[in-house]
């Protein structure tokens, strides 16, 4: 059986695909991959839990997921369960918190938006930013031209306490990140140049909302506090929804997602259906 892949396989695939807002519809629609995806939250391998949850992260950018996404079987009852487990690292359970306040808060007046745009809107800043406990910070990455400099961009964002997740825009050199309340934007910075390849700017808006981009500090902060309780997932395989050279979100080919949306779910049922 060692051709057929494990779980972390599976749903580190499952992550990428979601990434992807093209493919969020269809991965909440597929009959096996979300009750799969709230499988993998009670997992044994932590890494494999947080993956899972920047999965369902992403899922939920999209508002027309969310009433499912609440209503599916085990999916809030499994997010309580990740954040009150004892074993849960910190950043771990501050993700499937924030999860937990997206779809708990689904179908309020605010969600009676225009969903198709939504979903295919590009995904500039992660939702949920009322949470007081988190924010959202982006970058953009001078010398972020390939899949060898993201790879040393996750490895770098990765080592710093305080990080929750992130997502890449290739196509226009950016980094979406989220991270804690008391964490300082500049930690991400110095974290960036200490891969000596790479130097980033934050992208922030001025008072007319026009975009602008602001160096960081040279010197950086003094000391980064290093995380040691995140599993070390990245850096990843290669994501066949990756191409630096096209647009931010990638279509890929309606074969290619439906071939590993049924892998991932002939997979899922093989391993938890009986």
């Amino acid at each position: 059986m060692s051709g057929e892949p494990d779980a972390l396989v599976v749903v580190k695939q499952l992550r990428d695909l979601a990434a992807d807002p093209l493919n969020r519809r269809a991965i909440v629609q597929d009959q096996g991959c979300l009750p799969g995806l709230i499988l993998f939250l009670d997992h044994s391998n932590p890494q494999v839990v947080y993956s899972a949850l920047l999965a369902v992260r992403y899922l939920a950018e999209c508002r027309a997921n969310r009433e499912k996404m609440k209503s599916e079987l085990g999916m809030m009852l499994s997010l309580q369960n990740v954040v009150q487990k004892s074993t849960t690292p910190g950043e771990t359970k501050l993700l499937a918190s924030e999860i937990y306040e997206i779809l708990q808060a689904s179908g309020g007046a605010d969600e009676q938006v225009d969903e198709g745009v939504t979903c295919r809107r590009k995904a500039q800043f992660f939702l949920g930013s009322s949470n007081k406990r988190a924010k959202t910070v982006v970058l953009h990455i001078d010398g972020l031209d390939d899949s060898s400099r993201r790879s040393l961009c996750e490895e770098a964002l990765l080592k710093i306490r305080g990080v929750i997740s992130f997502t890449f825009q290739m196509a226009v050199k950016r980094c979406i990140v989220r991270i804690r309340s008391d964490l300082k934007a500049e930690a991400l910075g110095s974290a960036i140049a200490s891969t000596k390849v790479m130097k980033a700017q934050q992208v922030i808006k001025n008072e007319d909302g026009d975009e602008v981009m602001v160096p960081f500090p040279e010197d950086g902060p003094a000391v980064v506090e290093q995380n040691t309780d995140l599993p070390d997932y990245l850096p990843e395989e290669e994501s066949p929804s990756q191409e630096p050279d096209k647009a931010v979100s990638r279509v890929s080919s309606s074969e290619d997602r439906v071939g590993w949306l049924s892998t991932a779910a002939n997979f899922l049922s093989r391993s938890f259906y009986w």
